[in-house]
């Protein structure tokens, strides 16, 4: 296989990762949490095939809800099956709600889930409060990549001559 191409690695443990909010957001401050599953969920998430793309989260009510998160339903449950992309509680300490939903009101920040998975027996989501980037920004972060490869590859040829 080619160098650069495939499957990219994940963390021992990891179900999923949303590496489109790098490319979309500025991260800013990241939060653990837990998440309300059913059983099948869990399970289902054991398995793999869970998707963060488009997800996002809210806080209501005081308390933190995950949006759009894709657990597929777990086949040998068959009658017994969860919603697919149903709304799930994240677990979180009050004074960590009460810091993430003054800084969501005040400054129209966003929470992105970052990775989903697993520590010990529990899942667990990894949230971070995110900036919508602008075009420009995206390019200036695409142009910085490029150029911290170009660098790399100057010095790796230079090193074997």
């Amino acid at each position: 296989m080619a160098k650069g191409k495939g499957k990219r690695k994940v963390a021992p443990g990891d179900v999923a990762t949303n590496r489109a909010a790098r490319h979309r957001f500025n991260l800013l401050d990241t939060y653990e949490a837990g998440i309300v599953l059913r059983g099948t969920e869990v399970k289902a998430l054991r398995n793999g095939g869970a998707t963060l793309k488009d997800a996002y989260a809210t806080v209501r009510d005081g308390e933190v809800w995950l949006h759009n998160l894709h657990i597929p339903p777990y086949a040998p449950a068959y009658h017994d099956n969860h919603e697919p992309e149903r709304d799930r509680k994240l677990l979180l300490h009050k004074r960590e709600i009460d810091k993430l939903m003054g800084t969501t009101k005040e400054r129209g920040l966003t929470l992105v889930p970052t990775r989903l998975y697993f520590k010990g027996p529990k899942a667990k989501v990894e949230i971070a409060v995110a900036q919508g980037k602008n075009l420009f920004d995206k390019r200036e972060s695409i142009r910085a990549r490029e150029m911290g490869r170009e660098m790399q590859r100057a010095v790796r040829d230079a090193q074997r001559a």
